[in-house]
């Protein structure tokens, strides 16, 4: 498998009759976004969104209400009803001449917290890229997610990598060497192999020789 391969994957999905959604998922530190980036940077003429799943993050202070900031980014500290609705809503919205363009919240990695409204879907976009650890799990509201992705990519590097990449992203995001290891230990291994056991439900497993290929990837 190619990058060459999935960009023309990508593209016959955006020359469809529809707008296409287009999943990629993995662990915590897997390259989904740098696979994104790439994608992007090779798609040319096809007018292709991306919407991250972290957009819909609770922000802290809803967590520390429910008594979950500690365990940010495990699957009960997204709002996925909203996600899911946004989905439904970007795939309508091509056809609806009332939706010129959908607002899609972001999430802001300084601050570490959502950003509503802060990406722009226009109606134009045939294609639109949805990156995220949770898009193949199969339990409860979750579940509703895979049914609106037209094909998802499963991001699989090698473990020593993974983590290798995750604890320098949390590190050049804020924490201490100290706190971020043990973060991944705590928190981001727990859903890293949640997300693992969703592997088998992917259209595509993108591998590791490509993934540290791209352009980006350390």
């Amino acid at each position: 498998m190619t990058l060459e391969e999935l960009v023309a994957r990508a593209a016959a999905l955006a020359a469809g009759p529809r707008r296409a959604i287009l999943g990629i998922t993995g662990s915590p530190g897997a390259g989904k976004s740098t696979l994104v980036a790439a994608l992007l940077a090779r798609l040319g003429d096809v007018c292709v969104a991306h919407v991250p799943m972290d957009g819909f993050h609770l922000a802290d202070v809803a967590l520390e209400s429910i008594g979950r900031r500690d365990a940010k980014g495990a699957p009960d500290t997204f709002d996925v009803g909203g996600y899911v609705a946004l989905l439904r809503r970007l795939r309508a919205a091509a056809d609806d001449p009332a939706e010129d363009v959908v607002y899609a919240p972001a999430f802001e990695r300084d601050l570490e917290q959502p950003l509503a409204g802060a990406i722009a879907v226009p109606r134009e976009a045939r294609l639109v890229l949805t990156e995220g650890n949770y898009l193949l799990l199969d339990g409860g509201r979750w579940a509703e997610v895979r049914p609106e992705l037209d094909e998802v990519w499963f991001c699989d590097p090698r473990p020593d990598v993974r983590l290798g990449q995750l604890t320098a992203r949390h590190v050049a995001f804020g924490k201490e060497p100290a706190r971020a290891a043990a973060w991944v230990a705590a928190v981001d291994e727990p859903n890293a192999a949640l997300v693992e056991r969703t592997r088998d439900r992917a259209d595509v497993i993108v591998p590791a020789v490509l993934l540290e290929s791209l352009p980006g990837a350390d």
